[in-house]
């Protein structure tokens, strides 16, 4: 189908995420960037991206609908050389043109988690400082954002719309609609890089103290803060500001 989202002149006409969830929930994922980006235009569109194991799949669909939309990507301090070097690789592979490390702040670091153990003793505040609050301050300069969660990943991401309000903006998930092997046809066809953890047994990847190997059968995010209830690192959670 071709999706067309409503025209936009200003912020302060966004359409609603009704509105446009309505009108893409049965469009292809590039039906759903493109739509996004005439919604709300590339300078106030941005891609949210950890450069996991799936990551490739998105930012390949991206890069064929707009190589310059900007991309966040959230360099915590705990992330694995492999996906830094993940990262770099999708970069030139896909020809992405504003990839932007956002970090977390120095000074909350200090602060807050100043013998780098705050991972153990309090995951949730953990992942505020160095995920939460480094991305609301990357999406301040944005009206909308996209995502790569699907409703197959199960738990909070079973019922998830194609676009959803987040408070200040509209985020989309083009992958909502998406099968594990839709994702590994886009991965074959585009002839895309697999992470260099994804061969060992790592088949979702985040930090590297609460990240582990999965084993055959369990679910593919078993492996994220295992022995936890803990299954988000709250940027899906909570409404960005």
């Amino acid at each position: 189908m071709n999706a067309i989202a409503p025209q936009v002149s200003s912020v302060s006409a966004l359409p609603s995420a009704e509105e446009l969830d309505r009108a893409l929930r049965d469009a292809s994922p590039a039906e759903v960037i493109a739509a996004a980006l005439k919604a709300v235009g590339r300078d106030k569109l941005a891609l949210v991206s950890s450069f996991g194991t799936e990551s490739a799949t998105l930012l390949k669909v991206m890069a064929d609908v707009d190589p310059a939309i900007p991309v966040i990507f959230l360099d915590t301090g705990w992330l694995f050389e492999e996906t830094l070097a993940y990262r770099d690789t999708l970069i030139e592979t896909l020809g992405l043109k504003d990839v932007r490390s956002i970090r977390p702040a120095e000074e909350t670091l200090t602060r807050e988690d100043p013998d780098r153990d705050l991972w153990f003793s309090d995951p949730d505040a953990c992942c505020r400082i160095r995920k939460v609050e480094p991305l609301a301050r990357a999406l301040k300069p944005f009206s909308a954002w996209l995502n790569g969660r699907k409703r197959f990943q199960g738990n909070a991401r079973a019922d998830i719309p194609v676009v959803e309000d987040d408070g200040a903006r509209l985020k989309f998930n083009p992958f909502a609609n998406v099968s594990r092997e839709e994702l590994e046809a886009i991965f074959v066809r585009a002839k895309l890089p697999r992470h260099p953890l994804a061969a060992s047994g790592f088949r979702s990847v985040g930090c590297m103290p609460c990240t582990s190997r999965t084993a055959e059968g369990e679910d593919e995010r078993a492996g994220r803060w295992r022995g936890r209830a803990k299954t988000e690192c709250g940027i899906h959670t909570m409404k960005t500001s």
